[in-house]
């Protein structure tokens, strides 16, 4: 199947050369896919439509990958981001910190605690996996520095680590009223590039 956008999805099965069976098979699906499509544009603009009434939106938003959605549901999670002293106390709010196994002087290190706000860290996530994958030019410094974060620990940890990260930077820009300003990427020594994210 040729590769697109979501948006064109549908068209792109139905131009499918499919055998007579199973376009029979596919019909209904991409009935219903069509009709939920369009209640999720429609839940997408609602959610546009109120999220921009907060002026702390749009300051958000000129983070690369993050969306409305994104936003107004970090601002939900976080309310008043002066509870906060600092970025590792809301990351560690949002659950995105390793767990700590300490005994005496060794100190082991585990997964993300995944603690607060299942669904805003499960976006944060998404951003970081979308800024992999796209390579916005206004996040190259973020994606240089996951991409050597992959190289040395993999692609899993890299994710978490970029979305560990856009919280630490959406925090800043709450917390200073300023928006998102992407610094320039330090080169490569060598083509990292070739993961396959």
């Amino acid at each position: 199947m040729p590769s697109g956008s979501a948006g064109s999805f549908i068209d792109r099965v139905r131009s499918l050369p499919l055998p007579g069976r199973l376009r029979l098979v596919v019909a209904p699906l991409l009935a219903v896919m069509g009709h939920l499509n369009q209640q999720l544009a429609y839940s997408d603009a609602t959610i546009e439509h109120l999220a921009v009434q907060d002026p702390r939106v749009p300051r958000l938003r000129s983070v690369p990958s993050i969306g409305p959605v994104t936003a107004a549901a970090f601002l939900a999670a976080i309310d008043n981001v002066g509870r906060f002293h600092h970025a590792h106390q809301l990351q560690a709010y949002l659950g995105l910190v390793p767990r700590e196994y300490s005994s005496g002087d060794t100190q082991r290190r585990g997964p993300i605690t995944k603690a607060g706000h299942s669904r805003v860290r499960w976006l944060l996530m998404q951003a970081a996996l979308s800024i992999l994958r796209r390579r916005p030019p206004a996040a190259e410094a973020l994606w240089t520095w996951a991409l050597r974060i992959a190289a040395r620990r993999g692609k899993p940890v890299a994710v978490v680590a970029l979305a560990r990260r856009l919280a630490g930077i959406l925090y800043a820009l709450l917390r200073d009223e300023t928006v998102y300003a992407p610094r320039r990427a330090a080169a490569l020594p060598d083509p990292v590039a070739a993961l396959h994210v």
